[in-house]
């Protein structure tokens, strides 16, 4: 185990409702000028709008709206909502949405602390986030984890650059989970924020970092909730506590704290950041294809880790005598799994083609080098990623 600094400071207010108080919550973290960022108005739709404005209101807090968030956030929006925060002297943004909101959010606290450019913050990784206003968020799906990470993500429309920036200094101020909240989600919608958590628990556990077994542990636990969870929302949408699992091991797989000690990977990440950039293809579904041919393509490097997850989270027993046999049939479930859900395993399910595959795996690496910890992957290893998983 590696040394490592824990540090969330995000305060969880998970339960029934509690969206009803958001109002509140601002207040306490000294919002008196709000940005309201949401995505299509979905949250128009369900009610979700009404009751945050209401709050707002009760509390006597002024607010400025900026909808429009798209899946995979544009910069263009990001530079607007910087626009508004400076010319309105916004104090407090609240998203209110999923992991784009959020993300959106994040980028626009950043920049409007800054009169630098945004997106040089995501192209530049030794750039310093020094200030940022400070953010509060009522989450709509269970996916990306944004509402207590460290992480934003970013897609510029100009160039289709997909990048990402970390920082401590925008982890929301407290963020609302009300499984509620996401019953209302389309089937396909709710799969594919389930491969996006599932995979940010694979980019973890996948470490060359010797003796993390409590982390690895927490890990299994956390993939084999959501294994069986995911499947169950199909013929469940209503039911809470299926929700309520998901919805928590979905912010606990990427708030930091599944990550002490060890060093993660990331290349699925980065390389399907290139898919839905170029394609817009949906994160968690783009991520159901990367994952098992990143696995097929790099397994060698440590198969005991692939047993292991074989074992402890797949069931599969050891009577095959060979492990490449047992690591082929562990991703053989995963790829069952996901078909379960009604996600493709496929580029060519979603019609790609290989016409654009050096060029992703090119502006993969652009500002990185190599991409990956547990294989340091070239340009040339990237293309023949995507090559298995067409």
């Amino acid at each position: 185990m590696l040394n490592f600094q824990f540090y969330n400071p995000a305060k969880i207010i998970f339960g029934r409702g509690e969206e009803n108080n958001v109002g509140k919550y601002v207040a306490e973290y000294g919002g008196k000028k709000v940005l309201l960022h949401y995505g299509g108005g979905s949250i128009k739709k369900t009610g979700l709008y009404d009751k945050a404005v209401k709050s707002l209101k009760e509390n006597n807090i002024e607010f400025v709206e900026l909808g429009g968030v798209c899946p995979n956030p544009v910069l263009s929006l990001v530079r607007k909502g910087i626009e508004i925060c400076k010319s309105e002297n916004i104090d407090f943004i609240l998203a209110v949405g999923g992991g784009s909101v959020i993300d959106s959010a994040k980028a626009i606290s950043v920049g409007a602390k800054t009169e630098e450019d945004i997106w040089e913050y995501f192209m530049d990784k030794k750039k310093v986030i020094y200030e940022t206003i400070p953010i509060g968020t009522v989450l709509t799906i269970a996916a990306t984890g944004s509402e207590s990470s460290t992480s934003t993500v970013v897609t510029n429309e100009e160039n289709l650059f997909k990048r990402s920036i970390s920082s401590s200094k925008y982890i929301p101020k407290f963020s609302i989970l009300n499984p509620e909240l996401t019953f209302t989600l389309p089937a396909y919608q709710t799969a594919c924020g389930c491969s996006d958590i599932l995979s940010h628990l694979f980019e973890r556990y996948f470490t060359l970092v010797e003796n993390v077994d409590f982390t690895d542990r927490l890990l299994e636990a956390a993939m084999k909730t959501i294994i069986i969870n995911a499947p169950l929302t199909k013929e469940n949408p209503y039911n809470y506590d299926i929700r309520a699992e998901i919805m928590w091991v979905g912010t606990l797989a990427h708030n930091g704290l599944l990550n002490t000690g060890r060093i993660g990977d990331w290349a699925s990440h980065h390389i399907e950041h290139e898919l839905s950039a170029l394609y817009n293809l949906t994160h968690g579904a783009g991520l159901s294809i990367i994952t098992p041919a990143w696995m097929k393509y790099v397994y060698k490097e440590n198969t005991d880790k692939f047993i292991q997850l074989a074992h402890r989270v797949f069931d599969i027993d050891f009577a095959y005598n060979e492990k490449e046999l047992i690591i082929k049939e562990m991703i053989k479930k995963l790829e069952n799994w996901y078909k379960s859900l009604g996600l493709p395993t496929t580029l060519r399910e979603v019609g790609i083609d290989d016409s654009h595959f050096s060029e992703m795996a090119e502006k993969c690496l652009v500002a990185r080098g190599l991409t990956g910890n547990f294989k340091k992957l070239n340009q040339e290893d990237i293309c023949n990623i995507y090559k298995l998983a067409l």
